[in-house]
């Protein structure tokens, strides 16, 4: 009998060293991905540093300029100290982006979420994800529960209020674009239209001169006005959450980014490993909770 062609031969050893590799678990390892994404069919572009970001090797992460506390420290997003630096900076990690390879981008709040095409991979400046905003951009999951509070000065027309209908009467004003603006307008409906400002330092300006009687303000901010910035000023309340689901903030992408799984995907583990919360426990006030305006 003839001896099989060596070709034939090779080939056929080639084989049984690959099963026997696979069988012993030697067979090739994939490249490691970034946090798990929603979607399966996504994971196999969430590779670890390699990601299809707006510069290659890098993640750009944008937010507003001035950058308030308690969310970022003394106006430097780069730092890595407060809330949201350092959410961002942790996400950026579980995506393999290490902090030298992070670059910050300024960009006003409200063209965050409008329509265009963006030129950050994602944005972290207290979004509020909402159904409308969705329509013009891609939001991760949620990476704080909040609630919206009014700030007054001690003494004024607002001081006292104890429900939303004390609130009706009154001047109230909001930054533009924000669910504080809509808390106003939706839950107060006040009798006096809101006093819409571009920023929230103009907003506490108008607060301190006299020409609003209160703010409408995300609860941390609040804490952080009273405690730090105007500091004749007190939390009359905050509001219940709208329909039994809590207002979250999430990170803004462009609408149909290939990094959106990825990047919910990393938010995700950090909420399950704890360390949102931790960092919400070290950036953000530990006051008692403000009553509960009904």
């Amino acid at each position: 009998m003839h001896s099989a062609p060596r070709t034939l031969r090779r080939a056929v050893a080639a084989a049984t060293v690959a099963l026997l590799a696979t069988a012993l678990g030697c067979a090739p390892q994939p490249e490691e991905k970034a946090s798990t994404p929603a979607s399966g069919s996504a994971a196999k572009s969430c590779v670890r540093g390699k990601l299809t970001t707006s510069t290659p090797g890098k993640l750009t992460i944008a937010t507003d300029e001035p950058a308030y506390e308690p969310w970022f420290k003394d106006d430097k997003p780069a730092s890595g100290k407060g809330f949201e630096s350092a959410v961002a900076y942790a996400v950026a990690k579980r995506l393999g982006y290490s902090k030298d390879t992070v670059v910050w981008q300024s960009v006003p709040f409200n063209k965050a979420f409008a329509p265009g095409v963006k030129t950050f991979d994602f944005d972290i400046n207290q979004v509020s994800i909402s159904a409308e905003r969705k329509k013009a951009v891609d939001f991760s999951s949620g990476y704080y529960d909040v609630r919206q509070a009014v700030v007054a000065l001690k003494g004024g027309k607002a001081a006292g209020a104890k429900s939303v209908a004390d609130l009706r009467n009154l001047k109230l004003g909001a930054q533009v674009g924000t669910t504080s603006l809509d808390y106003i307008t939706d839950v107060v409906k006040p009798k006096q239209e809101a006093a819409v400002y571009a920023k929230n330092d103009q907003a506490k300006s108008a607060l301190k001169n006299g020409q609003v009687d209160a703010v409408v303000v995300d609860l941390p901010t609040a804490f952080y006005i009273t405690g730090a910035e105007v500091t004749n000023a007190k939390i009359v309340g905050q509001f219940e959450n709208r329909g039994g689901t809590p207002e979250q903030f999430g990170l803004v992408l462009d609408k149909g980014s290939a990094l959106t799984a990825c990047v919910t995907g990393a938010v995700d583990a950090l909420r399950r490993d704890g360390t949102l919360a931790d960092l919400e426990k070290q950036w953000l006030s530990d006051a008692v909770d403000a009553p509960v305006l009904k």
